[in-house]
């Protein structure tokens, strides 16, 4: 199937998972992760109303800026590295991906020089694998009060990668955490859900699924 199919039936797998969970489908947002994702093709799943693009790597994002419409929605949601924040501030409405002090004083640093604040979700490390980045949910109280301390810095919500099973269920209790840390300080976005797992996450409250191979099928790593 094209992008316009699966985007079809990732829209009714939302839907539903909206009203299994009693939400408001509007309040769902599907960003369309477009790592190794030719133009072309992300002009595809733009004309079909997606307007919010993920990417992973820096390098990509910042070719396919210059080449895209404007008025698109760019989040950056891989690891960011320290080195490369310069290019991502004023480039991108979200950063989804603030797992450390440095980066965040990074990120201040480089939002106070362009006179602006950054927009970012703190990724938490829900599940404890030594493979994934983020905060420990033990941290992450302090890690939010001390974010206090860099204004150039505005935290609307956290964001998660669950680990890769193939039951689904299996990690439903990791976004329902993430969902109570969220809701205990008063956050506002919930950045979970991806390809294998995206229903469950609606289910458990998130308002932004990161989603590539359901709508532009598999690609090579």
């Amino acid at each position: 199937m094209g992008v316009r199919e699966n985007l079809q039936q990732v829209r009714e797998k939302v839907r539903l998972a909206a009203v299994r969970a009693g939400r408001d489908l509007e309040k769902i947002n599907i960003i369309a992760v477009t790592k190794r994702v030719e133009v072309s093709r992300m002009q595809e799943v733009i004309q079909q109303g997606i307007i919010d693009l993920g990417e992973n790597r820096v390098q990509e994002l910042t070719k396919k800026i210059t080449v895209l419409p404007a008025g698109l929605h760019w989040h950056m949601i891989g690891h960011l590295q320290t080195n490369k924040v310069k290019y991502v501030i004023g480039q991108v409405d979200l950063i989804h991906s603030l797992d450390s002090w440095t980066l965040a004083e990074e990120i201040h640093r480089h939002a106070d020089n362009h006179g602006m604040v950054a927009r970012v979700l703190v990724q938490v490390n829900i599940s404890g694998e030594k493979t994934k980045y983020g905060i420990s949910p033990e941290e992450l109280p302090d890690f939010l009060l001390a974010l206090r301390d860099l204004p150039q810095i505005s935290v609307h919500g956290l964001m998660t990668v669950a680990p890769n099973v193939q039951n689904p269920e299996e990690v439903r209790p990791y976004f329902r955490e993430l969902r109570l840390l969220a809701a205990g300080h008063n956050l506002e976005h919930l950045s979970m859900g991806m390809t294998n797992d995206f229903e469950v996450a609606v289910e458990e409250g998130a308002d932004m699924l990161r989603l590539g191979t359901a709508i532009f099928g598999s690609r090579e790593n």
